[in-house]
C-alpha cells in the first residue's frame, strides 16, 4: 500500500508476500527509474525515470516485485516494472473505487473523472 510519494519515489508498507499475509507491514521503495510508462512497455525497452505522481497515489494498493534489500531507510526496494504488476486498487476523490481504462489511466464510476496511475494488468 502506497504511504506516500515524492517526485523521485513511492513509499510503501509491504503487507502481502503472494496471497499471504505478514503479521506486521514491512517498508518498502518503488524508485521513479524503475516504474514503467505505456511506451516503454509497447518497446519492450528498458524502464525510464518518469514522474511517480503519475503512477501511483497514497493509498493505492501495488502489486510488486522485490528486487533488492535496499538501504536502511527503505528497507526493500521494490519494481513494478512488469506487465502484471502495478496499480491493482485505487480510490478516487469521491471515495470510489476506480477502474482501468488504459495501461495509464484509471477512472472513477460515479464522477468518470480520470486519473494517472500505472494499472497492472492481473
Amino acid at each position: 500500500q502506497v504511504c506516500s510519494i515524492n517526485s523521485r519515489f513511492a513509499k510503501v508498507h509491504i503487507l502481502y508476500v503472494g496471497s499471504t499475509p505478514l503479521k506486521s507491514a514491512f517498508r518498502g521503495t518503488i524508485r521513479c527509474w524503475r516504474v514503467p510508462c505505456h511506451a516503454v512497455r509497447l518497446c519492450l525497452l528498458s524502464p525510464v525515470q518518469v514522474e511517480v505522481y503519475k503512477s501511483f497515489r497514497p493509498g493505492d494498493i501495488v502489486l510488486a516485485k522485490v528486487i533488492s534489500l535496499g538501504d536502511a531507510q527503505s528497507n526493500y526496494l521494490l519494481s513494478t516494472a512488469e506487465n502484471e504488476l502495478g496499480v491493482v486498487v485505487a480510490r478516487s476523490e469521491a471515495g470510489v473505487q476506480m477502474v482501468p481504462i488504459s495501461w495509464c489511466e484509471m477512472q472513477c464510476p460515479r464522477t468518470h473523472t480520470k486519473d494517472l496511475r500505472e494499472g497492472a494488468r492481473v
